[in-house]
Order: C-alpha cells, then sequence, then structure tokens
C-alpha cells in the first residue's frame, strides 16, 4: 500500500470511528451517565464534555472558544501539509502512519466544535439532546462542545493518613475522560517519541525511507 493510501485510509477511519462514537453517546446518554464496559468498574462509557483546550479548562470565553478553534484549524491545515511532504520524501511508512494519527484525531475534536452546536440541543443531567431541535442548536458554529466519552479510574482509593500532603483524601487512577480522537493522537505521538524520536529530535541527520 502506498503512504498516501495510508495516510488517507487511518485519517478517514478514525474520524468515521469518533463521530460515530460521539454522535451515538451524545444521542443517548444524559449528561454525565455512565455504564459499565463488561461489567468492569474500572472501564465505563461516561458521557462528559469539554469546553475548551483539554481536561474540561476553559479560556477567554466565546472569543477565546473561536480563536481556539481558529487557530486549531490552522494548525491541522500546517500538519496537512507538512504531512503532503513528508509523503513526497517517502518518509518510512510508520512515521507517515503515526502522523496521520495525530491529525485525525485534531481534525476529529475540531469538528464537534465546528457542527456539534449547530445539529444538537444541550445536553442535561435530566434529558438527552435532541437532535436537530425545531428552536436550533445548543451554540453556534465553533462554539460547539468536544463529547467525551472513555473512563478508566483503574485505581480507587485513599491517601494513607501517614502520606506528607493529601492525607486520608480519595484519589482515583485514572480519572481523565478522553474519546477516540484523543487517544488517536495520544497513541500517533507516543509511536512517534518512541519509535522515531532520532528523526524528531535530530532533524539534520539523513535517515534512509524504510518501507
Amino acid at each position: 500500500m502506498k503512504r498516501a493510501q495510508i495516510a488517507i485510509l487511518i485519517i478517514t477511519l478514525i474520524l468515521i470511528i469518533d463521530q460515530a462514537v460521539k454522535l451515538y453517546v451524545k444521542s443517548n446518554f444524559l449528561y454525565g451517565e455512565s455504564v459499565h464496559i463488561l461489567g468492569w468498574t474500572w472501564a465505563q462509557i461516561r458521557f462528559a464534555e469539554n469546553e475548551g483546550i483539554a481536561f474540561g479548562l476553559n479560556w477567554g470565553g466565546i472569543t477565546g472558544k473561536y480563536i481556539l478553534s481558529i487557530f486549531r484549524i490552522i494548525l491541522v491545515a500546517f500538519l496537512i501539509r507538512l504531512l503532503y511532504k513528508l509523503i513526497q520524501r517517502r518518509e518510512s511508512k510508520g512515521f507517515i502512519a503515526a502522523f496521520s494519527l495525530i491529525i485525525a484525531g485534531a481534525i476529529g475534536n475540531i469538528l464537534d466544535s465546528i457542527y456539534f452546536g449547530l445539529i444538537f440541543s444541550k445536553s442535561e443531567y435530566n434529558q438527552i439532546a435532541s437532535f436537530l431541535p425545531e428552536e436550533g442548536g445548543y451554540a453556534p458554529i465553533l462554539q460547539g462542545k468536544v463529547v467525551d466519552m472513555f473512563y478508566f479510574p483503574m485505581i480507587q482509593s485513599k491517601y494513607p493518613d501517614w502520606f506528607p500532603f493529601k492525607a486520608g483524601e480519595y484519589f482515583e487512577f485514572f480519572n481523565a475522560i478522553f474519546n477516540v480522537a484523543d487517544a488517536s493522537i495520544f497513541v500517533g505521538v507516543t509511536c512517534l517519541l518512541i519509535f522515531y524520536r532520532k528523526k524528531l529530535f535530530k532533524p539534520s541527520e539523513q535517515v534512509q525511507p524504510v518501507d
């Protein structure tokens, strides 16, 4: 399979899966609702929405969200152009694949902010969002929220009483809620750092393409 075909296939598949899962969760879950995966308490689907950059952060209100969304679009355009150059240079297929995962994840989260606010009503703790409501969506273009759903609190316990800080307080590991796009970015970046760190941090070196 050619490098361009690999990139297109990865980006297309990730976007289809990411958007399908988000649309399903948004259409069928109350805000904050969760279900266990295969009965495991440490593996859950929990509906949450991300207001801003990551981890629920928000910055600058409506204006900040517009700036953030536009910046993301510009960044993705830059990454796509860089991917095109990598393909032309016949970089290794693994490198192309990892880079494609990052681009797919970035596009997936951008799509939420572009159109989710236009096609859905607001999700509530006691009411599932409506698709294409008569009164219009909950937010204008570029103001939609990113839908998150994967939650894996693998360790739930308390800090011991002798701990130097937060003694006796409850803690969870891993308590982040993420989506397919986030996972795609994480896997792509991890692969680049593990398998292609020399290429990333020593760009002056000539690396032979690998099929």
